[in-house]
């Protein structure tokens, strides 16, 4: 039996090994690859720039063989060489005047991922095709997925009589023991003033803004409260993602007494490409009595033509009916670029605005996770979704991890319920 046991524990460890000297290989591979295709892009620039198809169409049909050897999770990885490549020979041939040769190019181009609608839309490369019927086509079929205005503008309607069950929201009241000591640490009295309620808002929005630096980079550390996520950017000097920002946010907000509740905004992403979404806040205001659109990553709020404050919803249908949209001067990004409404609202937030999600119950300490813990969110989605169902979904097992509850709804109504004063 000893024998037996020293033999197995060989074995195991031979094949610990082998299994490691495979997972190094690969990497390794993995490597060697990624600098393969930097410098291969290099080269076709070089050939765009000489104007030499002969030469790209070497350099691509040499990657083209070994993109095609690699997994499918490593093609995924590299695949915008791929598809950038080809569209670059089409701008190749179409500055040479060959029509035909960069029709095909970028016909390939697109099938295999490329997705920049804006950018063909701006590119002077492209004049020589832009008019050439295939090339409108083929643009027209792009549109459906990446022209972000009109896929927001054919999102336009919800359904007010959509009875599926949505549960009602909650807000945590300031007298709550976490809230007053929030309050009272980050001394937000002072920080937000003695002016009316919109201006002690957006004060407050201010002070998360210049003390937290965005970091869209890196994921939120585990500790998903205001105190926490403070303490843990002091210590490490680094930022936050959006929705940790908006956290902060959201509870400094609860703890003035404002009821706050985060929102996820999100793409239609119909091709399920888009990971990216953007959080903000929404505040009500009582004086107002609606909500107001905050947004810590951007220092940013939104307004009309007359200067008064807009929430979400109004921004969304304003986008939609192509109505005045004002971002506030001094909106940023890490105080190193200005937010301006083309990027932000036009192409930006359009996208993002198609689904919206937000949390039922807006309390401090929300997302830390804990076994036993139960989140419920609400999801609102335009009509003209194309997965409407299940009208629930429960993810996790009780009493091991936490539970996520999720409800779906096309009743704005619903969604935008004003809080229970």
């Amino acid at each position: 039996m000893f024998i037996f046991h020293i033999m197995c524990s060989k074995k195991r460890s031979l094949l610990f090994l082998i299994a490691l000297l495979v997972l190094v290989a690969n990497s390794l591979k993995a490597q060697e690859f990624q600098h393969y295709a930097h410098v291969q892009d290099s080269l076709t620039m070089i050939a765009y720039d000489k104007r030499d198809p002969k030469e790209f169409s070497a350099l691509l049909k040499d990657f083209e063989k070994k993109y095609k050897t690699l997994s499918k999770e490593d093609k995924k990885e590299y695949d915008h060489y791929y598809y950038g490549m080809y569209y670059n020979l089409c701008c190749t041939y179409a500055l040479l005047g060959n029509k035909e040769m960069a029709l095909n190019s970028f016909e390939k181009s697109i099938a295999i991922g490329y997705d920049g609608y804006y950018h063909i839309l701006e590119d002077k490369d492209l004049d020589g095709i832009r008019n050439e019927p295939r090339f409108i086509k083929i643009l027209n079929r792009l549109k459906e997925t990446g022209d972000y205005m009109y896929i927001l503008k054919k999102a336009k309607d919800y359904n007010s009589a959509d009875e599926r069950t949505v549960p009602v929201f909650t807000y945590q009241r300031d007298t709550s023991e976490s809230l007053q000591k929030l309050r009272k640490t980050l001394n937000l009295d002072s920080i937000a003033g003695y002016g009316n309620e919109t201006s002690r808002m957006i004060n407050i929005l201010h002070w998360v803004h210049n003390n937290i630096s965005h970091d869209g980079s890196h994921s939120n550390p585990a500790v998903y409260n205001a105190l926490g996520l403070l303490n843990v950017c002091k210590k490490d000097s680094r930022g936050l993602n959006c929705r940790g920002l908006v956290f902060v946010l959201n509870e400094c907000y609860l703890a003035m007494g404002y009821p706050s509740r985060l929102v996820t905004c999100m793409p239609k992403d119909s091709l399920g490409k888009d990971q990216d979404c953007h959080v903000i806040d929404a505040v009500y205001s009582r004086k107002l009595k609606k909500w107001l659109w905050m947004d810590p990553t951007h220092d940013a709020y939104i307004m009309n033509e007359k200067g008064e404050l807009l929430g979400i919803q109004e921004v969304r249908e304003r986008l939609i009916n192509g109505q005045t949209l004002i971002v506030n001067p001094d909106a940023n990004w890490n105080h190193k670029n200005s937010t301006v409404k083309e990027d932000y609202l036009d192409y930006y937030m359009a996208k993002n605005l198609y689904k919206l999600q937000c949390p039922v119950n807006s309390v401090y300490d929300l997302e830390s996770r804990k076994a036993g813990k139960t989140l419920e969110y609400v999801e609102l989605l335009p009509v003209e979704y194309y997965k409407q169902k299940p009208d629930k979904t429960v993810d996790g097992d009780a009493g091991k991890e936490t539970v996520f509850i999720r409800y779906r709804t096309n009743n704005a109504d619903k969604f935008w319920q004003a809080p229970v004063l």
